[in-house]
């Protein structure tokens, strides 16, 4: 091995572990705050408590199910819209699209992954909002409707995009033997490259569900904050990330409140490694056959 080629195993090697060490320090860091908590707090108490009033003198309150409440319903409500379109688009561009076409929507639709959270929202709070307060009658348009048509338009480029990845990388002998057999080019979609597609498909939802059930900003800015649990699509949420953005500039250093919002970062960091695991593991399987 030449002295270039060994100097660069060695800068990948020293790169390779930097990033391994920084990811199990933020690991570390998180828990090491986080986890002191359950001591004084039980952990179902947290888990299955509907109040969160950290900061009351008397009586403190950890529970974070609303809260939760709020992050699962808000990334259900952005899979609804983000699923359907993010779908629909990469059939569209994998299997109908021209050549140029293709060219040209692809790089589009990815163009909206570029764009930072904060612009989403933004965008939710000074246009999405009031239009939805005035169409829909309401006494405010910072609500559950609107955060999840915000966040499914952030996680339809991630779904569209690997979604189509995957149907791109169906064999095309499939395709010329169900043309072949006589069936339609909507029969082939649906009935051939569709199925044989499913796992890369279900992958890049699992990858939709991490990404939007981590988001914070557009949360912050346009889910309205209410601590609750929502009788409607149009009442407001407080989901866990807006909580931890929200609240942690006013807490002090390693009093429980401080201790609380680093057990829902713990929380939220087993939900999105759950997830991402399994992704990796839908790719590994479909990778492998």
């Amino acid at each position: 091995m030449h002295a270039k080629e060994r100097a660069f195993v060695a800068i990948t090697h020293t790169a390779a572990l930097f990033s391994l060490t920084a990811v199990f320090g933020i690991i570390y860091s998180i828990f090491r705050e986080g986890i002191p908590l359950f001591d004084i707090v039980p952990l179902s108490e947290v888990l299955f408590g509907n109040d969160w009033y950290p900061t009351h003198a008397e009586a403190p309150q950890f529970g974070i199910l609303n809260l939760f409440a709020g992050s699962l319903l808000v990334t259900l409500g952005a899979l609804i819209i983000a699923i359907p379109l993010g779908l629909g688009s990469a059939i569209f561009i994998s299997e109908i699209a021209s050549p140029k076409l293709k060219e040209i929507a692809k790089p589009v639709l990815e163009l909206l992954a570029a764009i930072p959270s904060v612009v989403y929202g933004l965008f939710g709070m000074v246009v999405l909002a009031p239009f939805v307060r005035e169409l829909f009658d309401l006494s405010t348009g910072l609500n559950l409707f609107s955060s999840s048509i915000i966040l499914g338009l952030m996680v339809l480029p991630i779904i569209s995009s690997m979604s189509e990845d995957a149907l791109a990388n169906v064999a095309k002998q499939l395709r010329e033997a169900s043309l072949a057999l006589g069936a339609t080019s909507w029969e082939t979609i649906t009935k051939v490259v569709i199925p044989a597609a499913r796992r890369g498909i279900v992958g890049s939802i699992l990858q939709g569900f991490g990404r939007a059930i981590g988001e914070t900003m557009v949360v912050l800015m346009v889910a309205g904050g209410s601590a609750q649990i929502p009788k409607s699509i149009f009442e407001s949420i407080r989901p866990l990330t807006s909580t931890i953005a929200a609240e942690m500039g006013e807490t002090v250093v390693g009093d429980l409140h401080y201790r609380s919002l680093f057990a829902i970062a713990c929380l939220l960091f087993i939900i999105t490694l759950i997830t991402n695991l399994s992704a990796e593991l839908i790719f590994f399987k479909r990778n492998k056959k």
